[in-house]
């Protein structure tokens, strides 16, 4: 095609070209018999065949009678001369040649030979476009919140006793079974306090025995006034004394004992132990102060919680709802709660709530929230974040679109419909969360409505489209 209307041009510039040349070297025009000929191309004629241009008059500029009255060379009773007349056909037939060559090179060049102005009043064809019908599927609306994962059970071992660290039996970062032995201080110090509490006790134990003796004695005396009452009440208080002092021999043992017991350092739970703060040979302080070693710490992992925040305005929409029994109350440990580690795509984790706290904190406006989730696996670790996701809604049928329909108009939303005639037809829309990847539609959309779903930038409000069918799909993995 493109050959074909290069040399349709070619042959209109070359006709043009001839059109042109030939009326620069004629400025005078052929009109039939009548032509208007300069009279100086006449002179030029005469002379050219020997002829005498006539008798002049006697003033310059006059021609003689042979020629006519006005000067433009006319034979004598007013006649155009037969050369003249020749010359002026042939140009004439060459400049109708031209203009026929010319005019048929200009229609040729028009596409299909169209005429113009049928060529600038033709329609242009609608666009195609894809349409589809609304996907209209049950769905339960969620709302995320970012979480952390947090241990159920967070244990800092520090020393009850202070001494020398002399044994670790444990490998840095394994799991630990509760009662597992972890460390071990140097026991022989309380040991021996132990032997000493020990002796101790024994020997208050003679003296109250001792003391019970002198008591019956002075008991016996005093009840035959032999002996002074005095002295009866001398031997009793040395026996409650004695008495006493076991009691306090007998609590000295049962700490000895303990401190003997403290020197040896047990997992007070079951979980994955962090590594050793202390090595062996330090000197560990231990005791109930502030002051006391760190020596290592054991988290729980099986199951682990998801402590997360809401707002103030979030919370007071679930109390509404469950006030208007819409849905269960977030309270409630049947709620279920699904989690999404940051790497993932799909939420495979399902939990439930366990806890939602009393009050709202002042300084942030939200409510604190727990979930419990298994992990069995203990893939799951403490204090990853991790995205979590509340029900919102019962389930329901929803209007479900993709986002690439939705157009933003200021402060509205617009959907482009497509009526059966192929017109284009705005409608405001009212959007909701996303799901599964599409967007849901809580008013302005009917599943029997066909929108636009691609091709937007070749639709206009009002104008005719070509509609090809096309499909709207969930994809569980978008969201």
């Amino acid at each position: 095609m493109r050959p074909m209307r290069r040399a349709r041009a070619a042959a209109c510039a070359v006709f043009v070209e001839c059109l042109r040349i030939s009326m620069a070297s004629n400025p005078a025009l052929p009109f039939g018999d009548t032509e208007i000929v300069p009279r100086r191309r006449i002179l030029g004629w005469a002379r050219n065949r020997g002829e005498s241009p006539g008798p002049r008059s006697g003033k310059r500029g006059q021609v003689s009678d042979s020629s006519s009255a006005d000067g433009r060379g006319v034979a004598p009773g007013g006649a155009a001369h037969p050369r003249r007349r020749a010359y002026g056909r042939r140009i004439a037939a060459a400049l109708s040649v031209v203009v026929v060559g010319a005019a048929l090179s200009c229609w040729f060049l028009l596409p299909n030979g169209a005429h113009p102005a049928a060529a600038q009043s033709a329609p242009p064809p609608a666009p195609p476009v894809t349409v589809s019908h609304p996907l209209e599927h049950e769905v339960v609306e969620w709302d995320d919140y970012t979480g952390q994962f947090a241990a159920v059970e967070y244990v800092e071992l520090r020393a009850r006793v202070s001494g020398y660290l002399t044994e670790i039996h444990f490998e840095d970062g394994q799991i630990v079974k509760k009662g597992d032995l972890l460390f071990v201080i140097d026991p022989r110090p309380f040991e021996a306090e132990l032997r000493q509490a020990e002796a101790n006790l024994e020997r208050d134990k003679a003296q109250v025995w001792r003391a019970d003796l002198d008591l019956k004695r002075y008991a016996d005396l005093a009840k035959k006034s032999y002996a002074p009452q005095q002295q009866y009440e001398q031997a009793r208080a040395t026996s409650l004394a004695a008495a006493a002092t076991v009691k306090a021999d007998e609590a000295a043992l049962a700490q000895a004992k303990l401190n003997v017991e403290f020197t040896r350092i047990v997992a007070p739970v079951g979980g994955r132990i962090s590594r050793h703060m202390v090595s062996l040979g330090n000197l560990v302080v231990g005791g109930s102060t502030n002051t006391t070693t760190l020596l290592t710490t054991i988290v729980s992992l099986d199951p682990i919680y998801v402590n997360f925040d809401m707002s103030e305005r979030d919370y007071l929409a679930y109390e509404r709802a469950v006030a208007a029994g819409q849905l269960k109350s977030t309270r409630d440990s049947t709620v279920p709660v699904q989690a999404q580690l940051t790497d993932e795509r799909a939420w495979k984790h399902e939990g439930h709530m366990d806890f939602v706290d009393n009050q709202i904190n002042r300084g942030s406006g939200t409510i604190r929230a727990r979930a419990v989730f298994p992990n069995a696996s203990m893939f799951l670790t403490p204090g990853q974040f991790v995205r979590v996701r509340v029900p919102g809604s019962d389930p329901y049928k929803a209007i479900l679109i993709p986002d690439a329909a939705v157009v933003t108009d200021q402060s509205r939303k617009i959907v482009m419909a497509v009526n059966a005639d192929g017109t284009v037809v705005p409608k405001v829309i009212r959007p909701g969360p996303r799901y599964h990847g599409l967007r849901i539609v809580r008013a302005g959309l009917t599943a029997a409505d066909t929108i636009l779903i691609d091709g937007l930038l070749r639709a206009r409000p009002g104008g005719k489209v070509t509609p090809q069918p096309g499909k709207i799909a969930l994809d569980p993995a978008a969201d």
